[in-house]
């Protein structure tokens, strides 16, 4: 009896056991199994892709498995291209596709999913589905692929429009839409697919309002040859495997190859930009500004209207020439709250042509004026005499190769260089030196103090206080600095040899987000970069066909193709006191091989955050 009871309780125990475990598990639910990365297959289609003579607007497919049809409007293209979105909704297994527009006589047309269709959960995509019919008694199969690339810094670009036109001229591309389109993936490739035999104009496009052809303002990019698409068959290879890195084996068979497969389309948007006035502001009595949408190649023409300035106030432009800032001299002007004034200035009309245009504008001085008697007493207020503020670019530790930059907050009226006193220290005492006083700009604001410096050298800035005068009539504090170069040791310097040499090449050093850290004119015999930090970096080149010392995109009316552009296709790790020497034949390696990987990704996720 004691064996069957102690049975009898491990079985109600373990019983137990399981009923506990089950329960705890209920909220984890069933685990499925292995992940499904299989992405969902067409099982049938109304009408058969690739049927003939089919004249209707419906068209229904059917897959194995739910899905959803992944933002449609943006991810699917029909070419001919319409300009009425077509109606494009997943209904469990099936997707329904309407078109909105007439069906055109003896036309093939494609329905481009790209990877707009997933599965349900795991969202895997139907990579690059093309669904198609024709009109007529018969269907058109060539196809043109290639890939789309930014011209200045050879990054792809997906999302972007390339179209063909059968008309062998430029001209059409300014008046009606593409003939067949497709859209980049995100590898900037394409693919325009069921092209008739023939010749044709390629083009990409930044098709911002979606009507299929340049409108001025749109990036564009363009083929100087004509295509003529064509095929052959040739043996291929698919590779079957087992999982994701393993591989079953290989299929060999015979298929057909479409030609071209390679056009690189060099994508630019146009030195035009539209030119208009976008506000003035006036934060104090004494100085106002003026901000425009871009630089204009002629300034603005003001005429006072409630106030007279001749000879009266100082103009400063930014280095984009977009923002003018007005100092006003007389203070006369200060106590005026509204300024008023007739403005004739340049501005795009919607052909982008410039066109003379006069408004008046009103400058109002928004912040409160300061009283200089308290609300409660009739004294005036004792207030700090305010100084003329003085910015430099000096650090405890300074560069070899830079000249010490003193910015003012206001114009300067008058200095006394006499005042001012450099010194190196020799042994433990500072001894006077001379130095090479310069105005950086027009109305002496910034100014440069130039020394060739010896490295591992102190140095010691003296600037006695009432040196510098504004227009304003404020002056500065005593000014004392003091600061060491840098040693030779602390840098690293790149020198780089063409091959073949071209004499309107200029290179440039790149950091890693892709951004230029110097650039020089390509010199024969090697062109040095010097005094560069530790670190990585990257090198670019440009052609500068027009020798203006700065890239150029093209010019689509002119058929000028931007400047071109060369990466070398290594990164340069630099360490102290080392120099990094190679000869670059810049044809070597193809173009779209050149530019590192990690820069792609690290320029392209710096231009998505800014």
């Amino acid at each position: 009896m004691k064996i069957k009871t102690r049975i009898e309780f491990v079985i109600i125990t373990l019983a137990v056991m399981l009923v506990v475990y089950a329960c705890a598990n209920r909220s984890q639910g069933p685990t499925g199994g292995p992940k499904d990365k299989t992405p969902p297959r067409v099982l049938k289609s109304v009408p058969l892709n690739g049927e003939l003579n089919y004249k209707k607007k419906q068209i229904e497919i059917d897959f194995d498995e739910m899905l959803s049809v992944e933002k449609p409007n943006e991810n699917v293209i029909v070419s001919p291209p319409q300009v009425k979105q077509p109606d494009v909704k997943a209904y469990g297994k099936k997707i329904s596709i309407t078109l909105n527009e007439d069906l055109s006589e003896n036309t093939t047309y494609s329905i481009n999913f790209g990877d707009a269709i997933v599965d349900l959960n795991e969202k895997n995509p139907v990579k690059n589905y093309v669904f198609s019919f024709a009109t007529g008694n018969q269907i058109d199969t060539l196809k043109i692929s290639g890939v789309v690339i930014n011209s200045e810094d050879l990054n792809p670009l997906p999302g972007i429009m390339v179209g063909i036109y059968v008309e062998n001229t430029d001209s059409f591309f300014f008046q009606k839409p593409f003939l067949r389109v497709a859209r980049t993936d995100d590898k900037g490739r394409f693919s325009i697919n069921n092209i008739k035999k023939g010749k044709y104009k390629i083009f990409a496009l930044g098709d911002t309002n979606h009507d299929y052809f340049y409108q001025p303002g749109e990036g564009v990019a363009l083929l100087d040859s004509v295509i003529t698409p064509t095929y052959r068959i040739e043996q291929m290879t698919d590779t079957i495997w087992k999982d994701t890195i393993t591989v079953d084996s290989l299929h060999t068979y015979m298929g057909t190859h479409f030609l071209p497969d390679n056009v690189t389309l060099r994508y630019f948007n146009e030195n035009k930009k539209r030119q208009y006035f976008v506000k003035s502001e006036r934060k104090e009595p004494f100085v106002f500004n003026l901000f425009f949408n871009t630089a204009s190649t002629k300034l603005p023409e003001i005429k006072p209207l409630n106030f007279k300035w001749d000879d009266k106030y100082l103009l400063e432009k930014n280095a984009t020439a977009d923002t003018l800032t007005y100092w006003l001299k007389d203070s006369t002007l200060w106590k005026t709250d509204t300024l008023r004034m007739s403005m004739t200035y340049l501005k795009t009309d919607s052909l982008y042509k410039l066109q003379s245009k006069t408004d008046t504008i009103s400058v109002i001085l928004r912040n409160a004026r300061v009283s200089t008697k308290s609300k409660t007493s009739s004294k005036p207020i004792i207030t700090k005499i305010e100084h003329l503020k003085v910015a430099s670019n000096i650090s405890s530790v300074f560069d070899v190769y830079s000249p010490i930059i003193l910015k003012f907050d206001a114009p300067l009226a008058d200095f006394d260089v006499t005042k001012i006193r450099l010194s190196e220290k020799i042994d433990s005492t500072y001894k006077e030196i001379p130095f090479k006083w310069q105005k950086l700009d027009s109305i002496q604001k910034t100014f440069g103090i130039s020394y060739k410096w010896l490295p591992e050298k102190s140095y010691k800035l003296l600037i006695d206080s009432a040196t510098f005068t504004s227009i304003y009539g404020k002056t500065n504090n005593k000014i004392k600095d003091e600061f060491k170069i840098k040693s030779l040791d602390d840098y690293s310097s790149i020198e780089l040899v063409l091959s073949p040499f071209n004499p309107k090449a200029v290179l440039q050093v790149l950091d890693t987000k892709d951004t230029p850290v110097a650039t020089k004119p390509a010199i024969e015999k090697g062109t040095l970069f010097e005094y560069l930090k530790p670190g990585d970096y990257y090198v670019r080149m440009f052609i500068d066909r027009n020798g203006n010392g700065k890239w150029d995109p093209g010019d689509l009316k002119a058929k000028r193709q931007p400047e071109e552009v060369y990466y070398y296709p290594k990164k340069l790790s630099l360490i102290k006191n080392w120099k990094f020497e190679e000869t670059w034949d810049y044809n070597e390696t193809p173009l779209l091989k050149q530019k590192p990987q990690e820069l792609i990704k690290a320029s392209i996720s710096s231009k998505q955050k800014n």
